[in-house]
């Protein structure tokens, strides 16, 4: 996994939302799973916050980083641990459209539908 990609993961594993905005343009698209895409770092920094705070953890397992172009493909496994400790392991894909060494677009494809029952 490259660097970029290293510490994006760490900050989200480590629920640093100030951080993992420091990978954003100014005017990034993000969409997590269904939900309505999200636009601007700012915006984008305070649903990431908001996120954080409805689980008590999450850590990803990156089975692969590819490349092609301005565009970089990730995908694993995701487990979120909720505030009661139980746990929820989902299969995640993210396609990240990058401007230099920042995403632009950030598409989250993985299935929450189980994670607030």
């Amino acid at each position: 996994m490259n660097e970029t990609m290293n510490q994006l993961f760490t900050a989200i594993d480590t629920m640093n939302a100030e951080e993992f905005a420091s990978h954003l343009t100014d005017d990034v698209e993000f969409r997590f799973g269904n939900a309505p895409s999200v636009f601007g770092k700012s915006a984008t920094q305070m649903a990431v916050e908001g996120f954080f705070g409805s689980i008590k953890g999450l850590r990803h397992e990156v089975a692969a980083v590819d490349q092609a172009d301005e565009t970089i493909y990730s995908y694993g496994f995701v487990t979120y641990t909720r505030h009661e400790g139980s746990t929820l392991r989902v299969p995640f894909c993210n396609v990240f459209g990058m401007k230099g060494n920042l995403i632009k677009d950030y598409l989250i494809f993985a299935d929450l539908s189980e994670l607030y029952r």
